[in-house]
């Protein structure tokens, strides 16, 4: 059993071909001869603002109207309306964009100061690496004093340890 779907009647575009008796040679939709107004207008302000002659701006804003006409409607569908088309283009454009900016550049040694002669400590902290290196020592000989009071213990042997797996009696 095969169901019919509805696409047959989306499939006609709502197309105008011209007076009776006197049609145009080509189809055209009723959005494409909207969006080609509004193209027109826009093309023709921009070629005067330009200087171009009048005439040259009429012949080239229909050949750039036709063009641009052309690639707007090519994305334009009975699924995919003008509105939708628009608000798409809108939040592409108004999309957060990356950030590809960089935050520094090339390592250099160029702002590095050097000086002719060593920094010298200055009182303060030759006075509290004197102190460390007493406390440490002081630590130190603590420790050696009480190793030598501990008794030695006797080596272990092999029959004073147990192998894995194996009991000795």
């Amino acid at each position: 059993m095969r169901i019919r779907t509805d696409d047959d009647v989306y499939r006609v575009d709502a197309v105008w071909l011209g007076p009776p008796k006197a049609t145009f040679p080509w189809r055209a939709r009723y959005v494409a001869w909207g969006v080609g107004s509004a193209v027109f207008l826009v093309v023709l302000t921009i070629l005067r603002n330009l200087g171009i002659g009048l005439f040259w701006s009429f012949a080239w804003g229909m050949v750039g109207t036709v063009a641009l006409t052309m690639v707007i409607t090519a994305k334009i569908s009975h699924e995919r309306p003008l509105g939708a088309v628009l608000a798409m283009w809108a939040r592409e454009l108004n999309a957060p964009r990356e950030n590809t900016a960089s935050d520094g550049g090339a390592v250099s040694a160029a702002s590095v100061r050097v000086r002719a002669e060593y920094p010298r400590r200055s009182d303060r902290t030759r006075r509290r690496a004197e102190a460390a290196r007493e406390r440490s020592r002081a630590k130190r000989s603590k420790q050696e004093a009480g190793r030598q009071r501990t008794p030695k213990r006797r080596p272990r042997t092999t029959s004073d340890r147990e192998v894995s797996g194996v009991r000795t009696p």
